[in-house]
């Protein structure tokens, strides 16, 4: 939109042609208010209706906590470093949960906000970013109960310890959030023409779990797959996030090194793609 008089300043000016790299990050900044906004109605309309409300914050982490030590822990024996099996499998969960939920609900922003995005102006970047904040409150009641449970063994007289790598955590809580947004952008604009992706999303992270350290260590992992399972980003990001916490795991400079580049560059391409598509999305969606 172009002013004519020189003498009116316009507050917002809207292009209908811009560049695929033009990401208006300062918009981001303008609407933060509406950020604040989508993360309480997330929260607030996630646990309207339900009986227990928020305590599914601590529900969900505890019962799949107690299947995977009586599944992987009691019946198939898989090693857990020496850590009880109930506090190294909450430790992956806790730290996989966050990584899901802002893949699984980033991956169909488009779907189910098409509403408001065909009716008014916002950055559309406003909306998966809200989804990763409003996870970060679940995250941090399920890391809450982690360190509750971290004490209650510890009373116990476990065997495990904090390490100077806790310094990182705030940074592993980035590259979570991060690698679970890029790839989420991806393939939120991907579904826009192929629905039937959106089906195979939350099966397919399911499966990725299996793929990194959730519900083994990587120190038990066969040599011949263990390069293997050192390809997912997640891998280094867990096995960091247990040796912060509890003083086992592989934490290396490659590892993470590896996560942070890995992460950066889905980013890169999630924010450039879902900038391209959603410029004309509603059409499609």
């Amino acid at each position: 939109m172009k002013n004519d008089n020189p003498s009116q300043d316009w507050d917002l000016v809207i292009k209908g042609h811009t560049s695929l790299f033009d990401v208006k990050f300062k918009d981001l900044w303008h609407y933060r208010d509406l950020l604040v906004l989508f993360v309480k109605r997330d929260f607030v309309s996630f646990y309207k209706q339900t009986v227990l409300g928020p305590l599914w914050f601590f529900i969900q982490p505890i019962f799949t906590t107690i299947v995977f030590s009586l599944v992987f822990g009691k019946l198939a024996g898989i090693s857990t470093d020496g850590l009880p099996k109930f506090l190294f499998y909450l430790s992956g969960i806790t730290a996989w949960n966050y990584f899901s939920d802002c893949l699984t609900k980033t991956s169909t922003v488009f779907r189910d906000n098409a509403n408001i995005f065909g009716k008014v102006y916002f950055p559309r970047l406003i909306m998966p970013l809200s989804i990763v904040v409003s996870n970060l409150v679940r995250f941090s009641v399920q890391l809450l109960l982690f360190i509750g449970v971290m004490i209650y063994f510890g009373l116990q007289g476990a065997n495990f310890h904090p390490t100077y790598a806790i310094v990182f955590f705030p940074f592993l809580i980035v590259l979570m959030a991060f690698l679970g947004l890029g790839i989420g952008l991806i393939i939120t604009a991907i579904t826009t023409k192929y629905k039937d992706l959106s089906f195979l999303v939350t099966f397919g992270v399911q499966l990725l779990m299996y793929a990194t350290t959730v519900i083994y260590p990587l120190s038990a992992a066969p040599e011949a797959y263990k390069k293997y399972i050192q390809l997912n980003p997640m891998t280094g990001i867990i096995e960091a996030f247990r040796f912060a916490f509890l003083g086992k795991g592989e934490f290396t400079a490659w590892s993470i090194g590896y996560s942070v580049v890995f992460t950066l560059i889905m980013l890169f391409l999630g924010i450039i793609i879902f900038n391209k598509t959603e410029k004309n999305f509603v059409d499609t969606v």
